[in-house]
């Protein structure tokens, strides 16, 4: 089905805008999140779904095994900015564990900042 303005229209569409999903918010709580941060779920029991929304528990079961903030971007089809938000909430609460990339790490930081300026543009 075409849209209106005559772009095509790929399914309906996302039911929730990013911006109501972390009601507004515009930062992640605590630390900043790097797009190459490893994030993996805590072994601290099963979280009570009624304090989680659905976008969380989506991030929960995909943090079983360590895995970027950029693939959960990717692999959950939201902005970088939502999954670190998201992200923020879970560290806070204890349910997630960040590692962050050390710089003495990471050799090539021009190639790095290039792949997460494209994914901004995302």
């Amino acid at each position: 089905m075409a849209h209106p303005h005559g772009h095509p229209r790929h399914g309906p569409g996302p039911v929730v805008r990013p911006y109501a999903l972390v009601r507004g918010r515009t930062r992640p709580t605590g630390d900043a999140l790097d797009v190459i941060a490893m994030v993996h779920a805590r072994s601290v029991g099963q979280p009570d779904p009624a304090d989680l929304e659905p976008e969380h528990l989506a991030l929960l079961a995909r943090c079983r095994q360590p895995v970027s903030a950029a693939d959960l971007s990717a692999a959950l089809d939201l902005p970088l900015g939502v999954i670190r938000i998201l992200l923020g909430d879970l560290r806070e609460r204890g349910l997630v564990a960040v590692d962050q990339p050390r710089p003495e790490r990471v050799r090539n930081v021009r190639l790095l900042r290039e792949v997460a300026d494209g994914l901004r543009r995302l």
